[in-house]
């Protein structure tokens, strides 16, 4: 779906924002693209999608390298989710669905009610101008949107950003199901939750460089650093000791009346992020 090989680009003479990033998005994959700012994240997503022209190396999307942009066949192909709403304010939610619905072919759209409601959009709302919605609101119409076109490539830049634990949670069961019908996604945001759940596989990008790639669990395994917790009475207190794989291997090494709990610790998808790029997303 995706090919990227020894991709550079430049903002002008000694800024240099992508030294040389390879990576590849198999058909139907949701592949995250992390990183903190200025590390060339949204740089990539922007080339990809077409706003930002002049890149060297080789980028493919579809089987067609890119040169000089998309044509209207490759942009119908896609449905992109900004980080910050796209949308005219004082147009409704229906009114802005329509507008963007008339740049692609009728035989393709879905219905703007229709994705609507799976999106749990207020009903009350869709006919009053965009002007009067929260953040949340304006997410949710964005993302309907990126989904009215039935896109076969899904560009989402910080999807659940300014979501309430509900539609996070919402969001993430729209987008697997997005991939459940055969739609390849590709995720930039900075929450890693989004990232674990999600993401078939990621990509750390920091200073312009590709520093891993791998599957979220590969990632942790490999990072390895967790150990074997386990809560235990000893003369009638509560103890607790951190133990690794190898110092249980000949017993428990130390004198206990019950065990109360065992359980693994393992890095964090953000810590494993933070041991490869010396940064925190935010």
């Amino acid at each position: 779906m995706i090919e990227v090989r020894d991709l550079t680009f430049s903002y002008g003479k000694d800024k240099e924002a992508l030294h040389g990033v390879n990576f590849t998005v198999e058909d139907g994959e949701i592949f995250g693209f992390l990183g903190p700012n200025g590390s060339g994240k949204s740089t990539t997503q922007k080339i990809l999608t077409g706003i930002l022209k002049g890149h060297g190396g080789m980028v493919s999307l579809f089987g067609k390298e890119l040169k000089g942009g998309h044509a209207r066949e490759f942009l119908e192909k896609i449905g992109v989710l900004f980080e910050f709403p796209y949308l005219y304010a004082n147009l409704s939610a229906l009114d802005n669905l329509r507008y963007f619905s008339s740049f692609y072919p009728k035989e393709q759209l879905r219905d703007g009610e229709e994705v609507l409601d799976e999106l749990e959009f207020k009903k009350d709302f869709r006919r009053k101008p965009v002007s009067s919605y929260s953040k949340g609101m304006r997410q949710r119409v964005s993302m309907a949107r990126a989904l009215i076109s039935s896109p076969k490539l899904l560009f989402l830049d910080e999807p659940t950003s300014g979501l309430d634990p509900a539609g996070a949670i919402l969001f993430r069961r729209i987008i697997e199901k997005e991939r459940q019908r055969g739609t390849t996604v590709f995720l930039t945001t900075h929450n890693m939750m989004d990232a674990d759940l999600l993401c078939d596989r990621v990509a750390f990008i920091a200073d312009g460089n590709i520093v891993a790639l791998d599957t979220p669990k590969n990632l942790k395994e490999r990072e390895g650093g967790g150990g074997i917790v386990m809560e235990y009475l000893y003369q009638g207190r509560r103890e607790e000791q951190t133990l690794t794989t190898q110092e249980l291997m000949g017993g428990i090494p130390f004198a206990c009346d019950e065990l109360i709990s065992v359980h693994s610790e393992e890095p964090t998808l953000e810590d494993v992020f933070i041991r490869c790029t010396g940064r925190r997303l935010s």
